[in-house]
């Protein structure tokens, strides 16, 4: 059951990223993502109501959002800080960068997972996770050489960079994940880490974008904005749900969830016409076999 939540989870996850993609060309970053996290909330707002008001509705499904102490919160107020801080960095990324790039790339993400379980957990790795890895990695390699075909330099570009920082911050949620389904509530988790997001995001914006939205890039506002809360809200449950199950495994559900990058990948190709197909795709290929391997090692 909880593998086939993490499939849902992925088709979830891919679309985000085309609703991302579509939202960002020629618009002003932060903003979208201010309007993404409140409508995210206000989805989530009536299942907190509920549970407040008649939690006897919501009693006995997976629906119902317990109340937690102030020491729960300041934990997912850290998941939210983490949260954001790969958001904006990915958002960035995906806006200058070609979509066949960036979400390939992020799709390493388990991989930097599983070395930081090992850095972190002690965990030790097997000759299938230790493969994944070294396929991932190389693939990661090979997505250089493909940038470099369109003359974007890894080395150089700026975007790449928020590029890593975010594949990289998404990485430590996601070991954070870990411990917080094992210590709370997947719906409190969801929907106070969904609040805490928005409020953090009205400051930023209010400090970093609105004094300066004159000069810099204007805000848009497309309806795919509201689609990318919809998925990701969509998404995220199936993955937490997922968690909370007691046979299930962190680091195959991290792993399935990046088969959603094929999403993407043909959005890039068929409507974006990006170019270097055969190359990204072969490059694509890999990080799919290193994510096999990995799922393979922890099974």
């Amino acid at each position: 059951m909880w593998l086939l939540l993490g499939l849902c989870s992925a088709l979830m996850l891919g679309s985000y990223d085309v609703c991302k993609k579509v939202s960002l060309q020629g618009n002003a970053v932060i903003p979208v993502l201010l309007t993404s996290v409140v409508f995210s909330s206000l989805l989530l707002l009536p299942l907190l109501l509920l549970s407040r008001l008649q939690p006897g509705w919501l009693s006995g499904t997976p629906f119902l959002v317990p109340q937690v102490d102030g020491r729960t919160h300041l934990f997912i107020l850290l998941k939210s800080v983490i949260v954001l801080t790969s958001w904006i960095f990915s958002y960035f990324a995906l806006k200058h960068l070609p979509i066949t790039i960036a979400t390939p790339v992020s799709a390493t993400r388990p991989a930097w997972t599983v070395m930081g379980a090992l850095l972190l957990f002690g965990e030790q790795l097997n000759g299938y996770q230790f493969a994944g890895i070294v396929v991932a990695l190389f693939s990661f390699y090979m997505f250089s050489v493909a940038g470099r075909r369109e003359g974007i330099s890894f080395t150089h570009n700026r975007w790449f960079w928020f590029l890593i920082l975010g594949t990289l911050t998404g990485a430590l949620s996601g070991l954070y994940d870990k411990y917080l389904m094992r210590e709370f509530d997947h719906m409190a988790v969801q929907v106070y880490y969904t609040f805490y997001q928005a409020l953090i995001m009205a400051v930023i914006t209010l400090l970093l974008w609105y004094p300066g939205r004159k000069s810099s890039t204007p805000f848009q506002f497309r309806w795919t904005i509201l689609l990318i809360s919809v998925f990701l809200v969509a998404s995220d449950f199936f993955y937490f749900y997922a968690l909370t199950m007691p046979d299930s495994l962190i680091s195959v559900l991290s792993t399935v969830r990046r088969l959603g990058v094929v999403v993407p990948f043909l959005y890039g190709v068929v409507v974006l016409h990006d170019k270097n197909v055969k190359l990204k795709a072969v490059c694509l290929s890999g990080v799919l076999l290193g994510m096999f391997f990995l799922f393979l090692g922890s099974c």
